[in-house]
């Protein structure tokens, strides 16, 4: 089945000028995976905007609220890391439908990607880290409000812990949480999830790829889940500047073969969001998006 992606113009949002997020990545990565030949244009589908009820799943109404309105303070919005805009509501909203999309795409068809998505570090009362509203988190409460699953694992490969996500499932039997992630990178206060792998600054290839190679097994084995969703992070590259660690591209090839095959031996359908990206060179971010893009699209 050929890969199908959400992707939308409105996941770019105005910024001021300098400031370190990289939202060009988005309509730069959804450029490229069509002009690679990695989707089919008709593939590439336009989300629909994530409803308050939606949100409100995971989120409490008052945060949901507030954020919407514009009515959020100073402080909030310092710890979230963006200016409040209309067009950041619009661009959360529609985030959270791609990730919903991905995920039922992907139960019926095995595999499926939202060229955004991955905003871990979202809690049910509050954003922070770039991250207003928890997508991943979302989609997995809705879809097993509507019975389609039971059991879920995440994997969370960005080089930041999904404290938010760690958070809002901690307790709950029925999600798996695994996050490997940078021991001294943000977030500094952790949250413990399900299994958590810390990493030292400046670990390569070699001894990632094979702590996740004996962490896989252990996750899909005690997880027994219906549907895996993959925070496909690009940051724990050489040269993004908030990843420290020394995963070179071929490096990062691997570890998204590896997750995917893992999955697809046994049968489980995956829902790929792409998290963070921080590169030096915006490129170098938009590389290794495209080729998680691809490595999906094989594993088909």
């Amino acid at each position: 089945m050929p890969l199908t992606v959400w992707s939308s113009a409105r996941y770019t949002f105005p910024l001021p000028e300098g400031h370190r997020f990289p939202v060009e990545k988005y309509a730069m990565l959804r450029e490229r995976v069509v002009a690679e030949g990695i989707v089919a244009a008709e593939r590439v589908l336009d989300p629909a905007a994530a409803t308050d009820d939606m949100l409100r799943l995971v989120h409490t109404a008052d945060y949901v609220g507030r954020f919407v309105r514009g009515a959020m303070s100073e402080a909030e919005l310092r710890r979230l890391g963006f200016p409040w805009s209309a067009a950041l509501v619009e661009r959360s909203r529609r985030a959270v439908g791609g990730t919903v999309a991905a995920a039922r795409h992907a139960l019926a068809h095995g595999a499926a990607m939202n060229l955004a998505g991955g905003t871990h570090h979202a809690f049910p009362d509050h954003g922070e880290g770039f991250c207003v509203f928890n997508d991943v988190a979302i989609a997995i409460r809705l879809l097993r409000a509507e019975g389609l699953v039971r059991r879920v694992a995440v994997i969370d490969l960005d080089v930041h812990q999904g404290n938010g996500t760690h958070a809002i499932f901690a307790g709950d039997p029925a999600v798996y949480t695994f996050s490997m992630h940078g021991r001294r990178n943000y977030p500094f206060e952790k949250v413990a999830g399900t299994m958590d792998i810390d990493l030292e600054d400046g670990t390569e290839d070699a001894e990632y790829l094979a702590r996740l190679g004996a962490a896989l097994p252990r996750v899909l084995h005690a997880a027994q889940p219906d549907l895996v969703v993959y925070l496909a992070g690009a940051d724990p590259h050489e040269r993004d500047r908030l990843g420290r660690m020394k995963l070179t591209f071929a490096g990062l090839e691997r570890r998204d073969g590896m997750v995917l095959a893992s999955c697809r031996e046994v049968g489980l359908p995956v829902a790929v969001v792409i998290a963070g990206g921080y590169g030096a060179r915006i490129e170098d971010t938009v590389a290794a998006h495209v080729a998680t893009a691809r490595i999906a699209a094989a594993s088909g």
